[in-house]
């Protein structure tokens, strides 16, 4: 069962030339920032009230957000929905017909476990599956 929306996760050439629009103009509020080694990205975490936002900036020109941003430009990269018992909900959705992208999770930001569903079983939208450790307003 989804426990709601975690993060929109959006993709920028630069966080630091991103930023002055979400902080100044959309007023979110800095809530931390990590590098994703196994993902080759660097995050940026904003709160925006009821929602978080993800801004993801490649460290890599093989990571898989370069190659999103060398397709389509900046955006919208995926939607981030909670979820508990991460496996048993993988293993349901691929039961369903739907590809995964991960077939059991991996660590994503903020050590929270992570897979993703494949956009073309998902008409077009890249969905992660989002398991934290904790339920926190940290990221």
């Amino acid at each position: 069962m989804i426990k709601g929306v975690d993060h929109i996760g959006i993709a920028v050439h630069s966080i630091d030339q991103a930023l002055p629009f979400y902080m100044e103009s959309l007023k979110c509020k800095w809530m931390g920032e990590e590098v994703v080694e196994a993902q080759k990205v660097k995050v940026v975490f904003l709160d925006a009230g009821n929602i978080k936002f993800e801004l993801l900036e490649p460290t890599s020109e093989s990571s898989p957000v370069a190659t999103f941003l060398q397709k389509r430009g900046e955006g919208i990269h995926h939607i981030a929905i909670k979820v508990e018992d991460i496996q048993s909900r993988i293993d349901e959705i691929k039961e369903k017909g739907i590809e995964m992208i991960d077939h059991s999770p991996r660590v994503g930001a903020k050590g929270a476990n992570i897979a993703f569903m494949h956009p073309k079983s998902t008409r077009g939208v890249l969905f992660e599956l989002c398991e934290k450790k904790e339920d926190s307003h940290n990221g």
